[in-house]
Protein backbone atom coordinates (compact mmCIF):
# COMPACT_ATOMS: atom_id res chain seq x y z
CA UNK A 1 0.00 0.00 0.00
CA UNK A 2 2.47 2.59 0.98
CA UNK A 3 4.45 1.44 -2.30
CA UNK A 4 1.77 2.38 -4.38
CA UNK A 5 0.79 6.03 -2.39
CA UNK A 6 4.17 6.81 -3.12
CA UNK A 7 4.31 6.10 -6.87
CA UNK A 8 1.06 8.16 -6.80
CA UNK A 9 1.99 11.44 -5.38
CA UNK A 10 5.59 10.67 -6.70
CA UNK A 11 7.72 10.44 -3.49
CA UNK A 12 10.08 7.51 -2.86
CA UNK A 13 9.71 5.41 -0.32
CA UNK A 14 13.26 6.23 1.51
CA UNK A 15 12.27 10.05 1.29
CA UNK A 16 8.61 9.20 2.76
CA UNK A 17 10.07 7.00 5.47
CA UNK A 18 12.86 9.67 6.09
CA UNK A 19 10.46 12.12 6.51
CA UNK A 20 8.79 10.73 9.88
CA UNK A 21 12.55 9.94 11.41
CA UNK A 22 13.55 11.73 14.54
CA UNK A 23 15.70 13.86 13.27
CA UNK A 24 13.29 14.84 10.55
CA UNK A 25 10.64 15.79 12.85
CA UNK A 26 13.26 17.83 14.82
CA UNK A 27 14.12 19.86 12.03
CA UNK A 28 10.62 20.53 11.34
CA UNK A 29 10.18 21.85 14.55
CA UNK A 30 13.26 24.33 14.77
CA UNK A 31 12.29 25.85 11.12
CA UNK A 32 8.59 26.40 12.43
CA UNK A 33 10.25 27.87 15.96
CA UNK A 34 12.43 30.21 13.33
CA UNK A 35 9.49 30.94 11.25
CA UNK A 36 7.13 32.21 14.46
CA UNK A 37 10.21 34.14 16.00
CA UNK A 38 10.21 36.01 12.75
CA UNK A 39 6.59 36.07 12.27
CA UNK A 40 6.31 37.88 15.76
CA UNK A 41 8.79 40.62 14.30
CA UNK A 42 7.38 40.99 11.02
CA UNK A 43 4.03 42.09 12.69
CA UNK A 44 5.83 44.18 15.22
CA UNK A 45 7.52 46.03 11.96
CA UNK A 46 3.75 45.93 9.88
CA UNK A 47 2.00 47.60 12.98
CA UNK A 48 4.74 50.22 13.55
CA UNK A 49 3.99 54.03 13.82
CA UNK A 50 0.43 52.16 13.09
CA UNK A 51 0.61 51.84 9.19
CA UNK A 52 0.96 49.14 6.95
CA UNK A 53 3.68 48.13 5.16
CA UNK A 54 4.72 45.90 2.44
CA UNK A 55 7.48 43.46 2.33
CA UNK A 56 10.31 46.03 1.72
CA UNK A 57 9.15 48.50 3.82
CA UNK A 58 9.20 45.62 6.90
CA UNK A 59 12.64 44.55 6.06
CA UNK A 60 13.79 48.24 6.46
CA UNK A 61 11.49 48.96 9.63
CA UNK A 62 13.20 45.51 10.83
CA UNK A 63 16.64 47.19 10.18
CA UNK A 64 16.31 50.50 11.13
CA UNK A 65 14.27 50.13 14.36
CA UNK A 66 15.22 46.54 15.31
CA UNK A 67 18.38 46.00 14.02
CA UNK A 68 17.13 43.18 12.89
CA UNK A 69 18.71 41.74 8.99
CA UNK A 70 16.31 39.16 7.13
CA UNK A 71 16.36 38.44 3.38
CA UNK A 72 13.48 40.06 1.63
CA UNK A 73 12.46 36.23 0.34
CA UNK A 74 12.41 35.05 3.54
CA UNK A 75 10.25 37.85 4.74
CA UNK A 76 7.56 37.58 1.93
CA UNK A 77 7.58 33.61 2.37
CA UNK A 78 6.94 34.34 5.86
CA UNK A 79 3.92 36.73 5.13
CA UNK A 80 2.02 34.05 2.27
CA UNK A 81 2.78 31.43 5.25
CA UNK A 82 0.56 33.23 7.50
CA UNK A 83 -1.24 35.34 5.55
CA UNK A 84 -0.05 38.73 6.31
CA UNK A 85 -0.98 40.76 3.69
CA UNK A 86 0.60 44.18 2.13
CA UNK A 87 -1.58 46.90 1.14
CA UNK A 88 -2.46 47.25 -2.65
CA UNK A 89 -1.76 50.63 -4.07
CA UNK A 90 -4.30 51.43 -7.04
CA UNK A 91 -3.85 53.88 -9.73
CA UNK A 92 -4.82 57.18 -8.90
CA UNK A 93 -7.44 58.50 -11.23
CA UNK A 94 -6.46 61.87 -11.60
CA UNK A 95 -9.03 64.45 -13.11
CA UNK A 96 -8.36 67.77 -14.22
CA UNK A 97 -9.45 70.61 -12.34
CA UNK A 98 -9.95 72.75 -14.40
CA UNK A 99 -9.42 74.54 -18.22
CA UNK A 100 -6.77 77.20 -18.17
CA UNK A 101 -8.41 80.49 -19.50
CA UNK A 102 -6.39 83.02 -21.63
CA UNK A 103 -4.70 85.02 -19.06
CA UNK A 104 -2.90 81.65 -17.26
CA UNK A 105 0.42 81.10 -18.13
CA UNK A 106 1.96 77.37 -18.96
CA UNK A 107 5.59 77.25 -18.69
CA UNK A 108 8.05 74.68 -20.17
CA UNK A 109 8.90 71.17 -18.87
CA UNK A 110 12.47 72.25 -17.06
CA UNK A 111 12.33 69.34 -14.98
CA UNK A 112 12.30 66.61 -18.70
CA UNK A 113 11.77 64.20 -15.86
CA UNK A 114 15.71 64.60 -13.97
CA UNK A 115 13.68 64.16 -10.97
CA UNK A 116 16.75 62.69 -8.71
CA UNK A 117 19.21 65.42 -8.67
CA UNK A 118 21.10 64.60 -5.74
CA UNK A 119 20.56 68.36 -4.52
CA UNK A 120 18.62 68.65 -1.55
CA UNK A 121 16.08 71.86 -1.85
CA UNK A 122 16.60 71.92 -5.70
CA UNK A 123 13.41 70.15 -7.85
CA UNK A 124 10.08 70.79 -6.40
CA UNK A 125 7.35 68.21 -7.19
CA UNK A 126 3.85 69.77 -6.28
CA UNK A 127 -0.02 68.45 -6.85
CA UNK A 128 -3.56 68.15 -5.41
CA UNK A 129 -5.05 65.01 -4.67
CA UNK A 130 -8.96 64.49 -3.65
CA UNK A 131 -9.25 62.64 -0.34
CA UNK A 132 -12.63 60.94 0.12
CA UNK A 133 -13.45 60.41 4.13
CA UNK A 134 -16.30 60.14 6.44
CA UNK A 135 -19.67 59.85 4.99
CA UNK A 136 -19.26 60.51 1.79
CA UNK A 137 -17.62 63.90 2.21
CA UNK A 138 -14.49 65.31 0.12
CA UNK A 139 -10.97 67.16 1.12
CA UNK A 140 -8.29 68.31 -0.68
CA UNK A 141 -4.30 67.51 -0.18
CA UNK A 142 -1.36 69.46 -1.80
CA UNK A 143 2.08 68.80 -1.15
CA UNK A 144 5.48 69.86 -1.85
CA UNK A 145 7.68 67.14 -1.89
CA UNK A 146 11.75 67.47 -2.42
CA UNK A 147 12.25 65.35 -5.95
CA UNK A 148 15.55 64.16 -4.37
CA UNK A 149 14.53 62.79 -0.83
CA UNK A 150 11.14 62.92 -1.34
CA UNK A 151 10.33 64.55 1.86
CA UNK A 152 7.04 66.62 2.13
CA UNK A 153 8.52 70.14 2.76
CA UNK A 154 5.05 71.61 2.56
CA UNK A 155 0.87 70.41 2.73
CA UNK A 156 -2.33 71.84 3.19
CA UNK A 157 -5.32 70.31 3.55
CA UNK A 158 -8.90 72.07 3.13
CA UNK A 159 -12.58 71.36 1.67
CA UNK A 160 -12.08 73.54 -0.88
CA UNK A 161 -10.31 73.76 -4.14
CA UNK A 162 -9.91 77.22 -4.46
CA UNK A 163 -6.56 78.79 -5.37
CA UNK A 164 -6.14 79.30 -2.07
CA UNK A 165 -5.38 75.07 -1.67
CA UNK A 166 -1.89 76.23 -3.76
CA UNK A 167 -1.19 79.64 -2.39
CA UNK A 168 -1.11 78.31 1.28
CA UNK A 169 0.92 75.44 0.37
CA UNK A 170 4.00 78.18 -0.44
CA UNK A 171 3.22 79.99 2.42
CA UNK A 172 3.78 77.13 4.31
CA UNK A 173 7.15 76.01 2.28
CA UNK A 174 8.13 79.46 2.98
CA UNK A 175 7.76 78.92 6.59
CA UNK A 176 9.28 75.96 6.86
CA UNK A 177 12.56 76.65 8.38
CA UNK A 178 14.26 72.64 8.14
CA UNK A 179 13.39 73.16 4.25
CA UNK A 180 16.81 74.56 3.04
CA UNK A 181 16.37 75.87 -0.84
CA UNK A 182 19.03 75.98 -3.07
CA UNK A 183 19.98 78.86 -4.94
CA UNK A 184 18.93 77.49 -8.29
CA UNK A 185 14.93 76.08 -6.90
CA UNK A 186 11.95 75.16 -8.79
CA UNK A 187 8.60 73.88 -8.73
CA UNK A 188 7.29 71.54 -11.17
CA UNK A 189 3.62 70.82 -11.45
CA UNK A 190 0.73 69.77 -14.09
CA UNK A 191 -0.45 72.16 -16.00
CA UNK A 192 -3.51 72.44 -13.84
CA UNK A 193 -5.79 75.74 -13.18
CA UNK A 194 -3.72 76.40 -10.07
CA UNK A 195 -0.46 76.44 -11.11
CA UNK A 196 -0.88 78.52 -14.51
CA UNK A 197 -2.70 81.31 -12.53
CA UNK A 198 -1.48 84.79 -12.36
CA UNK A 199 -1.75 84.86 -8.38
CA UNK A 200 0.24 81.66 -8.47
CA UNK A 201 3.32 82.34 -10.44
CA UNK A 202 3.78 86.20 -9.40
CA UNK A 203 3.69 83.83 -5.86
CA UNK A 204 6.61 82.28 -6.79
CA UNK A 205 8.97 85.11 -8.50
CA UNK A 206 8.01 86.49 -4.93
CA UNK A 207 9.27 83.61 -3.33
CA UNK A 208 12.41 83.67 -5.60
CA UNK A 209 11.53 79.92 -6.86
CA UNK A 210 11.71 79.60 -10.72
CA UNK A 211 8.89 77.13 -12.39
CA UNK A 212 8.26 74.14 -14.52
CA UNK A 213 5.31 72.05 -15.98
CA UNK A 214 4.26 68.82 -17.17
CA UNK A 215 3.50 68.25 -20.63
CA UNK A 216 -0.31 68.09 -21.14
CA UNK A 217 -2.29 65.07 -19.75
CA UNK A 218 1.46 63.45 -19.18
CA UNK A 219 1.17 61.99 -15.23
CA UNK A 220 4.37 60.29 -16.24
CA UNK A 221 6.21 63.97 -15.99
CA UNK A 222 5.10 64.12 -12.09
CA UNK A 223 5.87 60.59 -11.52
CA UNK A 224 7.44 60.72 -8.39
CA UNK A 225 4.72 63.38 -6.85
CA UNK A 226 1.85 60.71 -7.82
CA UNK A 227 3.64 58.06 -6.63
CA UNK A 228 3.60 59.62 -2.71
CA UNK A 229 -0.24 60.30 -3.44
CA UNK A 230 -0.86 56.64 -3.81
CA UNK A 231 1.07 55.32 -0.92
CA UNK A 232 -0.17 57.75 0.88
CA UNK A 233 -3.47 56.67 0.15
CA UNK A 234 -3.02 53.09 0.87
CA UNK A 235 -0.75 53.25 4.12
CA UNK A 236 -3.41 56.29 6.27
CA UNK A 237 -6.04 56.05 7.76
CA UNK A 238 -8.42 58.48 5.68
CA UNK A 239 -11.73 56.63 5.58
CA UNK A 240 -12.96 56.51 9.32
CA UNK A 241 -11.90 60.37 9.65
CA UNK A 242 -15.71 62.13 10.63
CA UNK A 243 -14.46 65.27 10.78
CA UNK A 244 -12.44 67.66 8.70
CA UNK A 245 -10.91 68.32 12.14
CA UNK A 246 -9.93 64.33 12.47
CA UNK A 247 -8.85 64.45 8.60
CA UNK A 248 -5.99 67.44 9.28
CA UNK A 249 -4.41 65.37 12.44
CA UNK A 250 -4.12 61.87 10.25
CA UNK A 251 -2.50 63.52 7.49
CA UNK A 252 -0.03 65.96 9.99
CA UNK A 253 0.12 61.70 11.77
CA UNK A 254 1.27 60.83 8.25
CA UNK A 255 3.30 63.13 6.98
CA UNK A 256 5.63 63.08 9.95
CA UNK A 257 6.01 59.27 10.04
CA UNK A 258 6.43 59.31 6.16
CA UNK A 259 9.57 61.76 6.25
CA UNK A 260 11.14 60.73 9.88
CA UNK A 261 10.35 56.75 9.77
CA UNK A 262 9.28 55.80 6.46
CA UNK A 263 12.98 53.75 5.19
CA UNK A 264 12.67 54.03 1.12
CA UNK A 265 14.48 51.09 -0.75
CA UNK A 266 15.48 53.84 -3.48
CA UNK A 267 16.88 56.05 -0.86
CA UNK A 268 19.41 53.61 0.37
CA UNK A 269 16.97 52.20 2.56
CA UNK A 270 16.93 55.66 4.43
CA UNK A 271 14.45 57.91 5.46
CA UNK A 272 13.61 60.63 3.42
CA UNK A 273 14.81 63.08 6.19
CA UNK A 274 18.04 60.77 6.66
CA UNK A 275 18.69 61.03 3.12
CA UNK A 276 18.37 64.05 3.31
CA UNK A 277 21.11 65.08 5.56
CA UNK A 278 23.08 62.15 3.97
CA UNK A 279 23.00 64.19 0.81
CA UNK A 280 23.98 67.23 2.91
CA UNK A 281 27.25 65.81 4.53
CA UNK A 282 28.61 64.03 1.79
CA UNK A 283 28.04 67.58 -0.80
Amino acid sequence: MIRYLCSVVGVSRSGYYRYFTEGAQKRRTENEERDQVLKDWIIKAYAFKKRKKGARQIKMTLANQFQLTYNLKRIRRIMKKYGIVCPIRRANPYRRMAKATKEHSVVPNKLDRNFKQGIPGKVLLTDITYLFYGNKKKAYLSTIKDGSTNEILAYHVSDRITLDLATDTLVKLKNNRKAKLDAKAFIHSDQGFHYTHPTYQKQLKKYGLDQSMSRRGNCWDNAPQESFFGHFKDEASIKPCQTLIELKREVKSYMMYYNLYRCQWNLKKMTPVQYRNHLLNIA
